[in-house]
């Protein structure tokens, strides 16, 4: 039995493919080779387009099973994990009304602080555990009041991860964590949040079924299976987003286990048995991929938007066509702290840990006579790594305390200049496994259709590959002080 997962990223369309006794992966791979770009009409949005995510997935499919490694007609279930926060409007004849507005686009903030003034700071944490801030409700309201002519022909509004799931079978679903992501889930009723549609003037009809993450989401339809190689019938049994997902996939799905990853953006994802929130709603809570209405499993969630960005940003300007692996080799030469040059990365939109403003990417202290484009590699890394660090500090003041880190060896967490900065300013050893999203949304795909009697049996064979602890915090908080001063004069 194979199970195939799909990872819906900004940057490209992952995919892995993976046998359900052994859970060892067949094949994986991604689609496009180059990153995809986000649209920006304006400063401070951020676009795509559903029907080139659809085009790119089933490249994606086809390119995986023209390896030959497995029979396609062997899969039995499809996993989706996507981009969270992202808006789809499609019309009753299921077309896409407009591009998608991403997670890091920020033109919605107005409409979220309004939504918090008007309901209450009191009744939107207590039940809805954050601010409506700049999350998918605020960006609908956005259309309606923008475009209203779009917001008409809305026959229903869907997260990326629904968007997909329904051209592969038809249906139209979500669940009660990619509700809550979008902040429309009241935690203390269960259901739709009455306040925030009410306030909105938001129609239930325009909401998919909700079904549990893990569960048949619909059937392939005759006429995909056949333009894909697939079998007809086999279920998308299970769909959450990214970081959820990537947090089951690192069997993170208890109290006190946490994940972190470091792609475009940076998260820390914390699971507590509590509904948790921030005063000031600097991080944000959902339901976990695990979360019932009789056992709460949210997922605790610190993003930086501008991370894997700005490592893209320093390689592509300052390194004449070196790979990541040669800048980092570059950024080694470096002494730690990258001799005054500070680099403070929030250039991807607004911040949730500055209460949702636009900061803006900041070069501090530079020397033209002795900062190399090295300086630039290093500094840009330990920068990401100290804005996780001023991040996990608001986790820690709510009661969210690891021990300990779980991480994919992916991404930035490949480089070691970023990893040892990492560990050593959070002062919490990583954990590195062999995990993706891809890889991920197959084991969710396993639960959903019951190849798997739970999550914890889907995830009994993985194994570190590596441990990364704390050897020299005094020298990075030290620094990391000297960094905050400088980001202080930007935020103040």
């Amino acid at each position: 039995m194979l199970l195939l997962g799909l990872d819906l990223g900004t940057s490209s369309i992952k995919i892995s493919v993976i046998e359900a006794a052994s859970q060892k992966i067949i094949v994986s791979a991604q689609y496009p080779e180059t990153e995809t770009p986000i649209i920006s009409h304006q400063k401070g949005w951020a676009e795509q387009s559903p029907n080139n995510w659809w085009n790119d997935v089933q490249m994606a499919i086809k390119k995986v099973n023209a390896t030959g490694k497995y029979n396609p007609k062997d899969i039995s279930a499809i996993g989706i994990a996507y981009q969270m926060h992202g808006l789809v409007l499609i019309n009753k004849q299921g077309e896409v009304l407009r591009d998608s507005i991403i997670w890091c686009d920020s033109r919605a903030v107005p409409y979220g602080d309004a939504a918090y003034a008007k309901i209450g700071k009191e009744k939107c944490l207590t039940h809805l555990l954050n601010s409506p801030g700049n999350f998918t409700a605020a960006k609908l309201a956005w259309v309606k009041e923008q475009e209203p002519k779009v917001y008409e022909q809305i026959y229903k509004i869907l997260l990326p991860g629904d968007f997909i799931s329904y051209k592969l079978t038809g249906e139209i679903t979500t669940s009660a964590s990619s509700l809550s992501e979008g902040i429309f889930w009241d935690f203390k009723t269960n259901t739709l949040s009455k306040d925030v549609l009410d306030y909105f003037e938001f129609s239930t009809s325009i909401f998919p079924t909700i079904q549990d993450v893990f569960s048949e989401h619909g059937f392939v339809t005759e006429q995909i299976a056949n333009e894909l190689g697939l079998k007809q019938g086999i279920p998308v049994s299970y769909k959450a987003g990214d970081q959820p997902n990537n947090a089951l996939s690192l069997n993170v799905l208890n109290n006190g286990e946490f994940a972190a990853t470091a792609g475009t953006s940076g998260v820390i994802y914390g699971v507590s048995d509590k509904l948790v929130y921030d005063n000031q709603t600097r991080i944000n809570t959902f339901a976990h991929v695990n979360h019932t209405n009789t056992n709460t499993r949210t997922g605790v969630l610190l993003c930086i938007n501008g991370t894997g960005i700005l490592n893209r940003y320093v390689k592509e300007r300052m390194g004449a066509g070196l790979n990541y692996d040669q800048i980092n080799e570059e950024a080694s030469k470096v002494p730690i702290g990258s001799e005054g040059l500070h680099i403070m990365p929030f250039g991807n939109g607004a911040e949730r840990i500055f209460n949702n403003k636009i900061v803006g990417a900041h070069f501090e202290n530079i020397d033209l006579n002795k900062h190399k484009a090295a300086h630039y590699f290093r500094a840009a890394q330990e920068g990401i790594a100290f804005a996780f660090k001023y991040g996990f500090d608001i986790m820690q003041s709510n009661g969210m305390n690891p021990t300990s880190i779980r991480a994919g060896k992916a991404n930035m967490f490949l480089s070691s200049i970023f990893s040892e900065a990492f560990v050593n300013t959070m002062g919490v050893p990583v954990e590195l496994y062999d995990a993706d999203g891809s890889v991920g949304a197959a084991k969710g795909a396993g639960i959903g259709s019951k190849a798997y009697a739970n999550a914890e049996e889907a995830c009994s064979v993985q194994k570190t590959i590596g441990l990364i602890e704390p050897t020299n915090t005094k020298t990075y908080l030290h620094l990391y002080e000297q960094w905050k001063a400088s980001l202080n004069k930007h935020i103040a």
